[in-house]
């Protein structure tokens, strides 16, 4: 790996998530869906609670997690350390950006002990964070067909992290488009199959802004899954982002102008994913903007609810603010639950299967 290149990316990623143009802005459906208002909801607002039991862990006060942004740079582990202790306050979980660098250091004979630290720096500044690790489909599938040794590896960078489970991120049109990219899929199945059945955490696959159509959901039902992030169009769509990175003019820059609407929206997958898994908890992001977003995808069949560029740009400002943008949508979520009538998440996804909704 060509660590100053690596770093130079991660730095590129953040400043064009943070870019307007990079957003699949109106894409995620969710502005089709309607929740019907409760005039007498039979409660008080002071009843409603957020509180939402998840697979991995039974001690997270909110349906809300900050999706894996940034890793591996200069700078990074200081803004996930900020976002990590909020998060915590706040009973929100966690995901870092991917550990690709990590992973890969461990393989090199651990020559890079000082990016491996980090993952403890992380741990120690937020040590009741439940906190998901991250790495790339093309990696996992590398490690695991070079034998124990490799899943070896990835278990000790989720070690390292002490995390509560592994997300592995699959990106087809951004490994396509990016002028690094490693766009090496096949066997993609076979890998997370070997790697939920070996790892000993929970594993959670991820899109990173494509979304996932009913056939790929289909195929995912044997693999041993514990939860699926759709990370849906809607938010920071990946093909611009690497366009924009691309020489301009050049293969790469045009694709990703032909691409830039492409994916499965954010509303239509949890659809897909409520109709077509099977013991899997579903977990929704991809253009998240508000509680009401999130309280439209939980009534839609999402479990939890996550949130990527909005927190990066509110951490950037500091704790504060990202602090008090996380108590907006913890507000905003309980004002639609109790003007759903519903105490908690999962009362009001229990409650809208009498409802039919559809995304119109």
């Amino acid at each position: 790996m060509d660590t100053r290149q690596f770093e130079e990316r991660k730095r590129d990623h953040i400043r064009h998530a943070l870019d307007p143009s990079h957003q699949a802005t109106g894409l995620s459906g969710l502005d089709r869906v309607h929740l019907f208002h409760e005039a007498l909801p039979e409660l008080d607002l002071v009843d409603v609670s957020l509180f939402a039991p998840c697979l991995l862990t039974k001690t997270l006060s909110t349906p809300f997690y900050i999706a894996g942004m940034t890793a591996g740079h200069a700078g990074a582990n200081i803004l996930n350390q900020l976002i990590a202790q909020v998060c915590e306050k706040r009973g929100w979980a966690m995901g870092v950006g991917s550990q690709r660098r990590d992973l890969e250091s461990h393989a090199a004979y651990e020559s890079d002990r000082a990016q491996l630290s980090e993952a403890k720096a992380l741990r120690r500044s937020a040590p009741k964070l439940t906190l998901f690790g991250n790495l790339g489909i093309s990696q996992v599938i590398a490690a695991v067909q070079s034998g124990p040794s490799g899943i070896d590896r990835i278990r000790q960078i989720v070690d390292e992290l002490e995390a509560q489970a592994l997300a592995v991120h699959v990106n087809a049109l951004q490994e396509a488009i990016q002028p690094e990219g490693t766009p090496r899929f096949r066997g993609a199945l076979s890998a997370l199959e070997i790697l939920c059945s070996k790892l000993g955490v929970p594993v959670v696959i991820k899109e990173t802004g494509c979304g996932f159509s009913a056939p790929t959901l289909m195929r995912l039902n044997e693999v041993g899954l514990t939860a699926l992030d759709v990370s849906g169009l809607g938010g920071t769509h990946w093909g611009r982002v690497e366009g924009a990175r691309a020489q301009p003019d050049g293969l790469q820059a045009t694709a990703a102008r032909t691409f830039a609407n492409w994916g499965e929206s954010t509303a239509d997958s949890v659809i897909s994913a409520r109709e077509n898994l099977r013991g899997v908890e579903i977990w929704a992001s991809g253009g998240v903007r508000s509680g009401l977003d999130a309280a439209k995808l939980i009534a839609l069949g999402a479990h939890r609810v996550g949130y990527a560029q909005p927190a990066l740009a509110a951490a950037t400002a500091g704790a504060e603010v990202l602090d008090r943008w996380m108590e907006q949508q913890e507000f905003e979520l309980k004002v639609a639950l109790f003007c759903t009538g519903s105490a908690t998440p999962q009362a009001l996804r229990e409650k809208v299967k009498s409802w039919t909704i559809q995304v119109h």
